[in-house]
């Protein structure tokens, strides 16, 4: 090969711009949504803590007590949504990432609503997980009280968008007293399709609604979310942020009844857990528990409490340096911290 033979390739301008051509190609196609959304261990949150200045907890009316116990809740984050999902680049590393995990958009957010309607879902469930997590606290230190129904989320388009506004107490379906959510959901399929009578309390004063269920997944519904709320005789007030969701139940009803007892729950210990939980006590199972223990983990965290309904994704997820208990109801979550307080090193396991 001569001297120009070698030149005249150096110069020739084919090469470098199908190399360019592939480049800007990649790099478009990395931007391009991707279809799928990225959850990641997320931020944790200690309720006998402060947010912005203001205690996480707050009660009057009543003495309540400063506890020295990092008591946290632990979430989720979710990187993408409807409008606005990951570039495929950010998925390929997401993808390599054993901490991260690629789930399709519409497993996350149902494409029959709106990203603005999952987060009102959110932060409804997250209020009615709150009213249960103090019922539970409350019912554990004997409190007495009584439940009412009442409407968290109208869904627009519903069968109720016009008729219910959230906060609504519903009392009767076609003249039958209705005092559980239970009894309404059975109200509503009972009456297969057929128009339904809805009384509902707002403001002081009763109004009666003609509502006619739509048929949507093999069950009738009329398009609200309801839940719980009690007039308790001890005003106890939670805030978080912006967290939804109902997963940390269990970990506000433990720092409502570390606040209303003396001394502290566990000491210094940094307890963390997740879970939900009804007014009796009962702990039920929640999503991404495996990314919550890793954030556990990565925190630090002495003890880790669980739902034992967890306990099949537990046992193929858990961290081996992390001490996960499960437990199925507040007492066994009370229970657990006791034994960790007294230095046990015998706890309940996913195993046993």
């Amino acid at each position: 090969m001569t001297l120009f033979e070698k030149s005249t390739r150096a110069r020739n301008p084919a090469g470098w711009i199908f190399l360019a051509i592939f480049i800007i190609a990649a790099g478009a196609g990395a931007m391009l949504p991707s279809g799928y959304v990225i959850e990641r261990p997320g931020t944790s949150f200690n309720v006998n803590g402060e947010i912005d200045g203001t205690p996480v907890i707050s009660v009057s009316e009543i003495e309540s007590y400063e506890s020295e116990t990092r008591l946290e809740v632990l979430t989720v984050s979710v990187l993408g949504n409807q409008d606005s999902t990951p570039g495929w680049l950010e998925i390929f590393f997401a993808w390599l990432d054993p901490q991260q995990k690629l789930l399709p958009v519409d497993a996350v957010f149902p494409p029959d609503k709106t990203t603005e309607e999952v987060r009102a879902e959110s932060v409804a469930m997250m209020e009615s997980s709150q009213q249960e997590a103090v019922a539970a606290a409350l019912n554990e230190l004997g409190y007495e009280f009584e439940p009412e129904v009442y409407v968290s989320m109208v869904t627009e388009g519903g069968a109720a968008s016009g008729s219910l506004v959230a906060g609504d107490f519903i009392q009767s379906v076609d003249g039958n007293e209705i005092s559980t959510v239970e009894q309404l959901q059975q109200a509503i399929q009972d009456a297969s399709g057929e128009s339904i009578q809805l009384e509902v309390m707002r403001d002081g004063q009763s109004f009666r609604f003609t509502l006619t269920p739509e048929l949507v997944d093999d069950r009738y519904l009329i398009g609200v979310m309801v839940g719980y709320t009690y007039d308790f005789p001890v005003e106890v007030d939670l805030q978080l942020g912006n967290v939804g969701g109902p997963s940390g139940g269990m970990v506000f009803a433990l720092g409502v009844y570390d606040t209303l007892t003396p001394g502290s729950l566990s000491g210094e210990s940094h307890v963390v857990g997740t879970g939900t939980i009804n007014a009796t006590g009962v702990v039920g199972p929640i999503g991404g528990i495996d990314l919550k223990m890793l954030a556990a983990n990565r925190d630090g965290a002495d003890l880790f409490l669980a739902p034992s309904a967890n306990c099949s994704e537990i046992i193929s997820s858990q961290p081996e340096d992390l001490l996960v208990v499960p437990v199925a109801d507040f007492t066994e979550a009370l229970r657990a911290i006791e034994l960790y307080e007294n230095g046990s090193s015998e706890f309940p396991s996913c195993e046993n």
